[in-house]
Order: structure tokens, then sequence, then C-alpha cells
């Protein structure tokens, strides 16, 4: 399957969610959960395509972020629609339920 996640980092932020639905996963690589979750954010990035943009934020690189959202457990989730949120939930969800949510947004 092809990568079809961007990662999202302080300076590519405003370019890569400024326009349009954009779903972040923040996250980090020594966080047991947010490897159960990132497969699946995977497979959302697959089937939403074209219709959404699908990205990872590491909060261990990208700290300000992560502040700037109010982070405090990981994995995050936050729905961005053209720059504004929209939505954030922390915890490990499920395929069906990320494509609805994404899906009211679009």
């Amino acid at each position: 399957m092809p990568n079809t996640e961007i990662d999202i980092t302080v300076e590519n932020f405003d370019d890569r969610t400024g326009q349009g639905v954009v779903l972040i996963d923040f996250w980090a690589s020594w966080c047991g959960p947010c490897r159960m979750q990132g497969p699946i954010v995977e497979k959302v990035a697959a089937r939403l395509e074209g219709k959404a943009t699908v990205g990872k934020c590491n909060v261990d690189e990208n700290s300000q972020l992560a502040s700037a959202f109010g982070v405090q457990s990981i994995p995050t989730l936050v729905i961005l629609k053209d720059g504004q949120k929209v939505y954030q939930a922390a915890g490990v969800h499920p395929e069906e339920a990320l494509v609805a949510k994404i899906s009211e947004y679009l």
C-alpha cells in the first residue's frame, strides 16, 4: 500500500492544513496506543485519498504544534476544515468511526 499520509511539521503546517479537510494524528514512536492507531490512520488515508488530507505529527519533534492544540495524551486526532479545528479527541479510534467523522466535514 502506498504511503498516502503526509508528515505535518511546524515548518509546513500552514501549507498543509490551510485548505480542505485535514486529519492530523498526533503520535510518538514510544507510544503503544499510537502504534495501534497508526495502521488505522493509514487505511483512512487510503480510503479518503483525493477527498481529505491525512497527516501525522510527531509530538517529540513538533512539541510547539502539540502545545498549540493542547495535546496532553496521545494519540490525539484533530480534524481541521480550511485551517480551523472542528474536532479533537484522544485515544485509539476505529477506521469506520474516523471515516464517518471526517465525512461530516467534506
